[in-house]
């Protein structure tokens, strides 16, 4: 066996979906499979065991992990197997419009800009099919999932993520398509359509995403599809609400609305920059709390908790939270004595001070916070990635750290895994805490006076990844996937005019 890309008509099309779900179906057959995600653009990741990378210049212990998307961390639980960083070798942290922070194999790279794009990418490109290559030396199976669309032209000469992997590894690719869209035939045809006849002769065939109603109504659509493109439909996968993933980047928060009636309302600031918001999906499972977004200072007024996430750009974001009154809000909220938690940079901005010397998220600078924590913090070159564990009101607590800033805390301030806490205002650089469920069991019972629901958030996620497992199992051909992997491209794929300009 070798491998299978799995590409998609457009981002958020239902790639990862797919891929999580197939990794968790072969899993349980007993194949020894490996998520692979050359390139992702995500500000939601991941801390997974790695080489130490403590800064030798400062002596500050800085790490002991490796960072990737949160995705395949999550794929790699599906694929029942340890994360590591060639599941995710390029990691772009977007920091602007125009240019993104590079993690190469975990680890810190630089800096690109839209400008440079293509000069860097020899070398991300590189790096990454050597990743792949050693993930297959491993694995029986490696699960490819795309980014963005195959058919962004614009930006295949460059291309390692898509069909550039494909070729590099001679891998079959099936082209996934959200028919909730709308125009998903349209969308597989012109797909295949716009790419060169030696990128055509490894798209084997198509995988219908979100779909909703009788599939006999659809049969007619794919059977024509079959006909004029000459390649497979391997299954139509149904719409189904309870179809959970963490996910990779902010577009989700959108989706992100809950309505409980007469649970405790939950506001989750949602930054410009926000970053591992991932971190209240453990919240939003427990069923008396009523988890929802929010970007404006009146969607607070009705909040027992307010949420300031973690962000790319703890300054800028600061900046837009006093822009929109939001600053005064969240101090009147704590001034009243209802709880107010901060992670990561939502920690730092309710210290008193933030520093930026370096520069590090942009020009050098120095702002006051919200003061509701007697912290300070100073950015630093050298990032921290860390897996720390230990204990709050005797409850264990284990999280992962990625930041920049170091934290200085006053005198006579509460300790709160690895933070600060003053009455009801809590804040830690812990991200994933709450995935505990001893700790946020005793958080809840301390900030909002909540007894035990009995949710228990590793379950639930397992769960959920055998959900997609059975979806994969129930709604696609895996036996043809699996002959698929084993055989390679297959031959005699027709070309479809007018391929690439």
């Amino acid at each position: 066996m070798a491998g299978l890309l799995v590409a998609g008509t457009t981002s958020d099309a239902g790639k990862s979906l797919v891929t999580t779900g197939l990794c968790r179906a072969l899993a349980r057959r007993g194949v020894k499979v490996a998520p692979y995600k050359a390139q992702n653009m995500s500000n939601n990741s991941m801390v997974c065991a790695g080489p130490s990378v403590a800064s030798e210049a400062t002596g500050d212990g800085s790490g002991h992990g490796v960072e990737i998307g949160r995705a395949q961390w999550v794929q790699a639980l599906a694929a029942r197997a340890v994360p590591e960083a060639a599941m995710n070798p390029v990691l772009l942290k977007p920091g602007s419009d125009h240019r993104s922070h590079v993690v190469l194999m975990g680890r810190p790279w630089g800096e690109v800009s839209s400008a440079d794009w293509l000069e860097g990418r020899r070398a991300l490109g590189e790096a990454a099919h050597a990743a792949y290559d050693d993930l297959a030396s491993r694995f029986d199976v490696v699960i490819a999932e795309g980014a963005g669309s195959p058919a962004e032209i614009n930006l295949r000469a460059g291309d390692y993520v898509n069909l550039g992997l494909a070729r590099h590894a001679n891998l079959p690719a099936v082209v996934v398509g959200d028919i909730d869209r709308g125009g998903v035939f349209a969308a597989f045809f012109g797909t295949v359509a716009l790419l060169s006849p030696d990128d055509q002769a490894l798209v084997a065939g198509f995988v219908v995403n979100k779909f909703r109603g009788d599939v006999g109504l659809l049969a007619p659509g794919l059977r024509d599809l079959e006909r004029v493109t000459g390649r497979r439909v391997f299954g139509t996968l149904p719409w189904r609400s309870d179809v959970w993933l963490d996910s990779e980047d902010a577009l989700d928060l959108f989706g992100r609305v809950s309505s409980r009636p007469g649970a405790r309302r939950v506001a989750v600031i949602r930054l410009p920059r926000i970053s591992n918001f991932t971190d209240v999906d453990a919240l939003g499972l427990e069923p008396d709390l009523d988890v929802v977004f929010a970007s404006q200072a009146g969607a607070l007024a009705d909040a027992e908790l307010i949420v300031l996430p973690g962000t790319r750009s703890t300054i800028a974001d600061l900046a837009w939270l006093r822009s929109r009154g939001l600053d005064r809000a969240i101090v009147a909220h704590a001034a009243a004595g209802r709880p107010v938690l901060g992670i990561c940079g939502g920690f730092q901005m309710l210290g008193r001070t933030v520093r930026d010397p370096a520069g590090i998220e942009g020009a050098a600078t120095e702002v006051a916070g919200l003061g509701l924590l007697d912290i300070e913090t100073n950015f630093v070159a050298q990032k921290a990635l860390r897996l720390p564990t230990g204990s709050w009101l005797g409850a264990q607590a284990a999280g992962y750290e990625i930041h920049h800033g170091r934290i200085s805390v006053g005198a006579g301030v509460d300790e709160f895994l690895g933070g600060a806490r003053a009455g009801s205002v809590f804040g830690t650089m812990w991200h994933g805490a709450f995935e505990g469920d001893e700790l946020r069991v005793r958080f809840l019972r301390e900030a909002l006076g909540l007894e035990p629901s009995g949710v228990s958030f590793p379950r639930a996620r397992d769960e959920r990844l055998d959900l997609l497992g059975d979806l994969v199992e129930q709604h696609l051909d895996v036996e043809a996937l699996l002959a698929l992997i084993g055989q390679g491209p297959p031959r005699g794929l027709p070309f479809l005019p007018p391929g690439a300009p």
